[in-house]
């Protein structure tokens, strides 16, 4: 999976600096920083809807939708899968 969400990652990033006609990730980006958020906040919603009453199959849907839309933010605000991992690994230092 590491692979697919930093391949994700590169495309959004793509998306940002050659804008595409009709993409959906380009009306995000067009659309501002503060819908992207409140997108990432409808989508953990829906997340926790699909965890507590809904099947595996809604469940994956929804977090997927939470991870593509987490990317999208992440790109907006020029914060990269590696920063994340850094900070990841800097919390899990012993000591």
């Amino acid at each position: 999976m590491p692979e697919m969400i930093s391949e994700l990652e590169a495309i959004i990033r793509d998306r940002k600096a050659n804008p595409k006609a009709g993409s959906y990730t380009n009306t995000l980006f067009d659309s501002g920083v503060n819908k992207i958020a409140q997108k990432v906040g409808e989508e953990a919603t829906e997340v926790i809807v699909a965890a507590l009453g809904q099947g595996r199959s809604e469940q994956i849907g929804e977090l997927s939708d939470l991870f593509y839309h987490t990317l999208v933010l992440m790109a907006q605000l020029d914060i990269s899968l590696d920063d994340v991992r850094a900070e990841l690994a800097r919390r899990h230092k012993p000591g």
